[in-house]
Parts: C-alpha cells; structure tokens; sequence
C-alpha cells in the first residue's frame, strides 16, 4: 500500500470528492469518508477464488491502444489485453459476441491507476479472462468526461463513494450494472481481489443475464430520475442571502481551526470555497462573519503555501493532502490547481495586500512557465506523482520531490557566519524546513516504508523565529533559505523526472489564461498578461474549427513539439466552452483587447446551441449527437477541484449581460439558477461557485468605464487602480471613443461619456446611472472601496 493512499484498511483510489465539510450530505462521495474496495452491483454475487501474480515478464506485442494519442491509454498499449477504445467498434463487438463491456477510466498521472496496470492489466490470467470474456475498453477521463461522469454517477449512487481507477461493467446497451474503483489483484482478508470479481461476473452474465439486465434497467431509470434537474415549476431561483447563509455555515462548521481547510484527511485545496468565502466576506465585511469568513481564506492559504503540498524547491502545488497538516502530499501537479490557486493567492493579495500571496501567485506561474508550457503558448495537463528514484529503478511515489538530512547536509556544508552557536547553511535549512535525520514522514503515511528516512519540506518556523534563534537577522536567512532552495533545485534536475502529460485540454488551457491574466492585471505585470494572449492564441489556432465555430477537447504534443489531433477530433464539452470563455473574458478585462470579447461571445452562442436545455434550463455536460448511446446526459451539481461548468456559465452570462445589455444573457442566467434551486437549497455547500453566481445576479452588477487610449499612462493608471481593487461582481470597460468599436456598438451609452479635459476619465456605472466623472485613481479607489 502506498504511503499516499488513505490509512490502512481503508479505500485506495484517486478521491473523486474535494473535501468538502462533513456533514456536506453528499454520502455518494468520498470526500466525506473512505472506505474500502468499492464493489456496487445492482445484483447480489457468489463467492469466488483467489487471484494470481502479476506476471513479471513485460508483454511487447501492442494491443490496439497503441494507435491513439491519449498518453494514459498508450501507457496500456502493451498490456496483455485485448482494449479497445471508446466508440463503436467495441459495442458492436459486445452485442455481435453478447458479452458484457468492462470499462476502466483513468487518467495519466493516476497513482492508483497505475498500481492496478501493473497488478492486474499486465498479468496474464486475468489478460485472457478479460479478453475472451467481456469486451474491455479503455477510457481517459480528461479525454470524456462525460463517459466518467455517466459511470461515476452509477458508482457513486451504488457504493460509498468514488475514485479513479474506475471500472465498471456495462450490458451491450451501454447500461452499468456492477461498478467500484481500485481492486487488488488476489482476495485478502477483507477485500475481494480482481480476479474473482472477474470469475463471478463471468458467472453471473452465464446464469443470471435476464437478471442482470433488469436490475441494470431499474437502477438506469432510478438514475435518470435522481440526477434530473429541471425548472419545474418555480419561477424564480432561491433567495442570495438565504443560500449565502446556510453556505457560510456549512463551511464553518466543517473549518479546521489550526490548519486552515475543510476536512480530516484527505484535505483538497478547493479554490471554489475560497472564493465564495471571499466573496462572502466582500458582501458581509463589517460583521462578525465577514472577518470570520476573510480569516479562513487567508489562514487557509497561508497554510496550504507554507505545507509540503506546496512544492518549496520547484514551485507549484501538489494535488492534495493526505493529513490535515498539509503535510505529505500526493504529489501528482495538475494544471487545473495551479490556474485557480494563481487566481486565489492574487485575490487575497488584493483583499491584504500582503506580498506573501503575491508572492506565491507569481511562484506558481513561474512553474507552470517552467514545466507546463507548450512552446506555441498551450499548457500541458499535469505532471506524475511517481518516478523512478535512480534511472533503471521502479518508480515510486514523491521520488522526485523528498530529501534525505545526508543529501540536504551534502548540498549545503558551509559555515553560517554570526550565529550565536557552530550552523551550517544545511542546518539552518532543516530546523526551518522541518528536516530530520530519521526523516518527517510518519510510517502511517508509509506503510510500505519507501520513504523510511526522507523528508518533505514544509515551512515549521517563520523567517523571523528562525532568525531569532540563531541570532542571525531576517535578511539573511532569508538569502541563505533561497539559496538552499536554488542548490537543491539544481541537484534535483539530475533525478529522473515524473511523466509529463503533454496532452492540451482546452478547458484546462482556459482556465490558465485566467489564471495568468488575472495574476498579471492584480500584479501589473505585462509578461504575465503576455502569457495569458499566447494561451488564447494557441487555443484559436489549434483548438477551434472556424468552420463549424466548434471547439476541440484535446490537441497533443507531437515529435518535435508540433501539436497533433485525433482523427476524428475530440469534440469539445460544456466545460471547454464555459472555462475558455471565462479565460477570454478575464483577458480583455487585463488587456482591453476587445477581439477576445467578440470571440468569447461567440463561443457563448456556440455553447447555447450545443448544450442549452431549452425545457428543463441549464446546461447539459455534453453534446446530444457525442453523447449518443450513454444512458444518461448530465447537468454538473457539484463544485469540486474544479467548478462546475454551469457555475462558471451563471458567471460568464452575467458579465456578458454586462459588456453587451443583451437582455437574453440574463434571463438564461436566471433560468440555469432557477433549475439548480433544488441543489442549492439542499446543499449550498456542494455548490459555492454557483451560490456565489445567485448572489452577482441579485446583487447590482457594476460597469467600470474608463474613457482613454490604451496604450496612455494616464488609462493605465486608471485600470491598474481598478484591478487593485477586489471587486468580483463587475465588469471592466475601455471606451476610446471610437463610434464604430465593438463595445460601442454593444451599449450605445458609452458614446455619452467624454473624458474631462482630455484627460483618460472613469465611470462607475449601475442600474443604467453612471457616477460623475474621475480622473485621480485615488479618487476612484475611494469610490470602488469605500
């Protein structure tokens, strides 16, 4: 068992849930508990035997994998398996052959994904019960989700909670009747093993199909109607200020004090939470719980960036938390963490001006700049949680990132002059760093003892505790700090490396355009805003077919870095086109280029016509035609790692409301917040981002006009000032008095505001009445943040 899995006895798997408080009533999931191997069938099961070895002879021969371009599905290219990949082919096979359809999703980085290719893809055995048994396809989960989203709904209504790997057994008509996460390979003492599960399906489709088939018809139904969300027959959606309330409480009720965050362990950054509470505070500042809801963002921030699920060496941010301290992480970097995180950090520098969050914003971008980036302007998924800890060994999890006191001493063996006792710069190190010589990761966190003796860096003292103890001042230990980090990252790029997932998601790639325009314009840094362009540039270039105005899921990295499709193209899904439209609409706020509003305009049509429920309200996750065959087509509920795309969509409709008047804009955003009511009102806390999206529409949105040409200093000064400032709920305007310009076209009033003697001139606007003009970003700061 890894030292990254959850505590001993319970679930192994990728978590599906993102720590949400307890009590969050999502019992499905597995952010609010563990648990153990997941097996959910709608029919009961006899027992069966004990499963075989891995065999420990690599097989060479490709299966069919080996002709796509997912970098998780070639990883299995030369198991001993007979995959196929999602699509036609393969269901066709099941109902030629009447043999049930065994789908495994996962993704690339997957620890867990990779413990079972290795246990059980790669044995023989259970190759050939695979093979001559069912019909096995592989699917990456960032490739479709929502291929995943279908199945995890069944594996998480059926058993107690979710995860990747994935694997669940379907009927020929693509309707899942026996479902769970990561199965070792031979049974134990209190798991089945994956072999037996294989024998007893095998079993049961013989004696008991018509069975089978009935109860997988009776849980597809039950499904069908739980996850329905619809209008109905209300009107309006809930009140802001009720589900404001009830989310707030939630939340509070589930903080942990000392450590900031929402849960035990596992603990997930959560940047939606973090926002809400943000925002929460915005709307509520001179209460009690405005303070509160500020002071648990902020702690919780400067926790996550002092803990070991912060890379100190390298930058960035490791996926989760496996103890409450933010302590030993699993180590996977996903690019969907580090472009909310960039985002989160800049706000609460916006909120405190403290340059530790600043600091730690422009950090992360630096990694992603590093390690995640495309030449052409794209970013890459993520990188693994495993590697080999010498070249030609077995990887294993955090190789890359833990230290031993004997490498940190050998790196760093010079005399700290001044100090009030005999240091070294490794010394210092370690007494800041939290470094021991028998190592700080516990054996819970290790069962195997892989990392018996290693360390995972993690802030223990502040640079003036540390400081005072040696009697040294700040300034310098913070010099030797760097210093030590710049040596131990040298030494570190002679290790071998995780596997890069060069894959491109354009709604990955979105939400990094807002995380590097957002950085950028709160930080007023150009180059960063520069990035956050080339990101929008490569997705219009290689991601959008100017045919069908359509965009596509995936591209990949070519040899020789040129960029490559699948053929046919990976369509794009409701999350693409919501979290790119959001990066383009942070972008033209960051550098008023107003092409990148029209193109996000544009993109939202596209996205109405391909995903609008036009009966029920709100958006479908997928496009009728792609989904064609799965047995349900979902709306998202759920804000997790990442938000949900009809919270982003309620936000993106709102500011575009707010840039164009278009009426329509609004009343779809009233009616994605009205089909949601339900969800919101039974658990606001499963939902923050969307919580956060009912209060800008029942609250005033605000329109900053500034009057001036781009490129004066005087225009800058007057949105660099605008920026400084934490407003969430507005929308910001250049009007450089040009009549025929796309904005002016849009709202007809800004042709009636004029700069005061020619200077560049602001306007706070509300409710179609616009404040009097100002010219002094002091003065316009005043008015933004009375």
């Amino acid at each position: 068992m890894s030292h990254l899995s959850s505590p001993p006895k319970k679930h192994k798997g990728e978590h599906k849930g993102h720590s949400l408080p307890r009590g969050s009533e999502r019992g499905s999931s597995s952010r609010d508990k563990d648990r153990s191997v997941t097996v959910s069938s709608s029919v009961p099961m006899p027992a069966g035997g004990k499963g075989s070895r891995p065999s420990s002879t690599p097989q060479r021969v490709p299966n069919r994998l080996i002709h796509e371009k997912s970098p998780y599905l070639l990883q299995h290219a030369y198991n001993p398996v007979d995959w196929y990949p999602w699509g036609q082919e393969a269901f066709d096979k099941a109902r030629k052959e009447n043999k049930p359809i065994f789908l495994s999703v996962g993704y690339s980085t997957c620890h867990w994904c990779h413990m079972m290719e290795e246990e059980s893809f790669q044995n023989e055995e259970i190759g050939r019960l695979l093979s001559e048994d069912f019909v096995s396809v592989k699917v990456d989960r960032e490739e479709r989700p929502d291929v995943d989203k279908v199945y995890m709904t069944f594996v998480q209504a059926t058993s107690s909670g979710g995860g990747w790997p994935m694997n669940v057994w379907l009927t020929p008509n693509l309707q899942p009747f026996v479902g769970g996460t990561y199965f070792p390979p031979e049974d134990g003492l209190t798991r089945v093993g994956f072999r037996t599960v294989l024998l007893r399906i095998r079993e049961q489709w013989k004696q008991n199909k018509n069975a089978l088939l009935e109860n997988s018809q009776r849980v597809t139904t039950a499904l069908l109607a739980r996850s329905e969300i619809s209008v109905g027959d209300r009107q309006l959606p809930p009140s802001a200020a009720t589900m404001n309330s009830r989310c707030f409480q939630q939340l509070d009720e589930g903080y942990d004090e000392e450590y900031g965050g929402f849960a035990e362990a596992p603990k997930f950054p959560t940047p939606v939470i973090l926002s809400f509470l943000f925002s929460y505070w915005l709307s509520h500042r001179l209460t009690q719980d405005g303070s509160r809801a500020q002071q648990m963002a902020l702690h919780t921030l400067k926790m996550m960036a002092n803990g070991g699920i912060r890379d100190h060496v390298g930058q960035g941010f490791h996926r989760y938390s496996t103890d409450r301290q933010w302590h030993v992480p699993h180590f996977e970097k996903m690019l969907y963490d580090q472009a909310q995180l960039a985002v989160a950090y800049s706000q609460a520098f916006q909120i405190s001006g403290d340059e530790f969050y600043s600091d730690v914003a422009k950090d992360i971008l630096q990694y992603v700049t590093r390690s995640l980036s495309h030449r052409s302007g794209g970013f890459y998924s993520a990188e693994d949680a495993d590697s080999p800890p010498e070249r030609g060994t077995r990887p294993k999890e955090g190789a890359y990132y833990v230290w031993t006191a004997n490498e940190v001493q050998q790196l760093l063996p010079e005399p700290v002059l001044g100090a009030t006792e005999p240091l070294t710069s490794g010394q210092l190190f370690m007494k800041h760093y939290g470094l021991t010589e028998a190592g700080n990761i516990s054996s819970g966190q290790d069962p195997k003892g892989e990392l018996q003796g290693q360390n995972v860096l993690t802030v223990r003292y502040s640079l003036e505790l540390t400081a005072a103890r040696f009697g040294l001042d700040v300034e310098g230990v913070r010099t030797l700090l760097n210093t030590g980090l710049e040596k131990l990252f040298q030494a570190r790029k002679h290790r071998p490396k995780p596997h890069l997932d060069s894959k491109m998601l354009a709604a990955w790639n979105g939400l990094m355009v807002s995380g590097y325009a957002v950085t950028g314009a709160v930080l007023g840094q150009d180059k960063l805003i520069n990035y956050a362009t080339n990101g929008a540039k490569f997705l219009k270039r290689h991601m959008f077919d100017v045919a069908s105005g359509r965009l596509m899921r995936t591209c990949y990295t070519g040899s020789g870095g040129t960029v490559e499709h699948s053929n046919p193209p990976c369509w794009g899904f409701l999350e693409d086109y919501a979290f790119v439209v959001r990066g383009l609409l942070d972008l033209y706020e960051a550098s008023q280029e107003s092409a990148w509003l029209e193109w996000a305009l544009r993109l939202q049509d596209t996205q109405d016509r391909l995903f609008w429920d036009s009966q029920g309200g709100g958006y479908f996750c997928s496009e009728a035609e792609l989904g064609a065959g799965l047995p349900l087509r979902l709306k998202d509920d759920q804000d997790g790692a990442e938000p949900s795309a009809n919270s982003v969509s309620a936000h993106n409709l709102l500011r575009l409301h707010g840039f164009t008047g278009h009426k329509d804009w609004m009343d779809k955003c009233v009616c994605l917040l009205t089909a949601f009511s339900e969800r919101m009102r039974r658990v606001p806390v499963a939902l923050p981002e969307m919580v956060r999206a009912l209060s800008a529409q029942q609250q005033t949105l605000k329109q900053i006009v500034i009057c001036g040409d781009r490129q004066a200093k005087d225009t800058k000064a007057l949105v660099q000032c605008v920026h400084s400032v934490y407003i969430p709920n507005k929308v910001l305007i250049l009007a450089d008095g040009d009549p025929s310009s796309f904005l002016s076209r849009q709202l007809p009033f800004l042709s009636t505001l004029r700069r005061l003697e020619d200077q560049a001139t602001a306007y706070v606007c509300e409710n179609q009445a616009c404040s009097m003009p100002i010219t002094d970003p002091c003065e316009l700061r005043k008015l933004l943040h009375p």
